[in-house]
């Protein structure tokens, strides 16, 4: 099966690595995006543009299970909600989709047109209670700040066939059961409309692909049979 790998905010394609060699593995057909404005380095990509790119993967694509990591939970879903027809299922990995007319992902401060890395300290306690020194490293390492345009951008959602999608939240630093508190309590709604929400609970925390990529690959490979 075709699946597009997106990563999340501050992450090439490169995170994917042996997730997709996995997956290749076990007989499938992953591209890895690494997004405007990472790969260039152009500060002035907005939100737009990454959408776009990830468009043209979908297109290239036969129905594709599309994964979105943390922030780009959101940008796999408006691929969702722009290719309803072609995208097979969504799955997200420690993330989730916000609605329209939210912000992408305005959490850290932009400082001269990007967002960079903020280092490890926000994301002491789960997050990274299973990378060591050297796994926190490499990621560190390999991020790459994010265009402003991208972080601040406006979530812009039209076609409801998006909910017929089937989606499976992937749980790493938080459980099932937290999720489903979550979409009770109103504070997902695009999944609470979703009709077809399944969870997988992943033993890790929230850059699974770097601390048990085998195994993330392995979830994957379940959600295409």
């Amino acid at each position: 099966m075709d699946i597009i790998l997106i990563p999340g905010m501050w992450l090439t394609g490169a995170v994917w690595d042996e997730t997709a060699e996995e997956l290749r593995r076990l007989g499938h057909r992953p591209t890895a995006l690494t997004l405007p404005g990472l790969a260039d380095g152009r500060t002035a990509t907005t939100l737009d543009d990454q959408v776009a790119a990830a468009l043209e993967a979908i297109d290239a694509a036969d129905r594709p299970l599309v994964v979105g990591h943390s922030a780009a939970s959101t940008l796999a879903w408006l691929v969702a909600d722009r290719r309803p027809d072609a995208v097979a299922r969504v799955a997200l990995v420690g993330g989730f989709p916000a609605a329209d007319g939210e912000t992408y992902f305005d959490v850290f401060p932009v400082q001269d047109g990007v967002v960079p890395f903020p280092g490890w300290e926000p994301f002491e306690g789960p997050d990274t209670a299973d990378l060591d020194a050297a796994a926190r490293d490499r990621l560190a390492a390999g991020a790459v700040p994010v265009p402003g345009g991208v972080a601040t951008g406006i979530v812009r959602l039209t076609d409801e066939r998006r909910y017929d999608i089937p989606v499976t939240l992937i749980c790493p630093e938080f459980s099932p059961d937290d999720v489903k508190g979550w979409i009770a309590d109103g504070d997902l709604p695009e999944l609470d409309r979703a009709r077809d929400v399944t969870y997988a609970d992943l033993d890790s925390g929230h850059w699974p692909m770097t601390s048990c990529p085998k195994e993330l690959a392995r979830v994957l490979d379940g959600l295409t049979r």
